[in-house]
């Protein structure tokens, strides 16, 4: 009784374990280094940002405060003027009593004293103040109206401290709002720092699934970070 021929065994390839996961391994470092690069940049860029938004914001600060003191001095030279124009108009209205005098001589000589105040003391916008308030006063008998309380005569002594006030009070408002982009951009940048800080463990550790948790998560912060940074108007130099 024969027996076949065994058949030559054939002994298989082996495959070395872990080359996929070694394959995936090295493409996911350099997926990581190319984060990091790009994180790195936009960290930069934010932090950078952030240091231009505080010199404008101290720019800002400086000239509103500037601002604010020229106001005061207009204010305080507006009021000088209105106090001066009171004591005027006090004086003017003493000699104008005097000039309906029965006695001639006080008369005209109260007479000649009020036109020489009037000429030499009285502005032109207080002038007017007094021509609209001597009228009004003739039109209605039961009110007295003064020179001193005409809008367009305060106006006169009071809106270049208005102008320069409101300048004033807007600019500190734009350095305020520089503040906050600085305020926002700092955050990002931490953010962003964060962001590194995990895509750098991730690329240090051994265990994929790790990796993976860390970059995904450093991804994550990072592109929302970016996103709100994009947000933020750019300054320039």
């Amino acid at each position: 009784m024969s027996t076949a021929p065994a058949a030559d065994a054939t002994p298989t390839e082996a495959v070395p374990s872990g080359t996929f996961f070694a394959k995936l391994l090295a493409n996911f470092e350099l997926t990581i280094a190319i984060l990091l690069g790009i994180v790195s940049i936009a960290t930069a860029y934010a932090s950078f940002q952030a240091a231009l938004y505080d010199s404008q914001m101290a720019g800002a600060y400086q000239q509103g405060s500037n601002l604010s003191t020229e106001a005061e001095s207009l204010y305080l030279e507006g009021n000088q003027q209105f106090m001066q124009d009171t004591q005027v108009w006090n004086r003017l209205t003493e000699l104008q009593i005097d000039a309906q005098s029965s006695d001639p001589v006080i008369a005209a000589d109260a007479q000649n004293k009020f036109d020489t105040l009037e000429f030499q003391a009285v502005s032109e916008d207080f002038a007017k103040a007094i021509e609209t308030a001597n009228a009004q006063n003739e039109a209605d008998a039961e009110f007295y109206y003064s020179p001193l309380d005409d809008e367009d005569y305060q106006a006169s002594l009071f809106s270049d401290y208005a102008d320069k006030s409101d300048e004033g009070i807007a600019t500190i408002k734009k350095g305020d709002s520089f503040n906050s982009f600085s305020d926002q951009l700092t955050l990002y940048t931490v953010l962003m720092s964060i962001s590194l800080f995990l895509l750098g463990i991730s690329a240090v550790v051994r265990q994929l699934r790790i990796q993976v948790i860390l970059a995904a998560t450093g991804t994550v912060i990072f592109i929302v970070a970016a996103i709100m940074t994009a947000l933020v108007p750019f300054v320039s130099l």
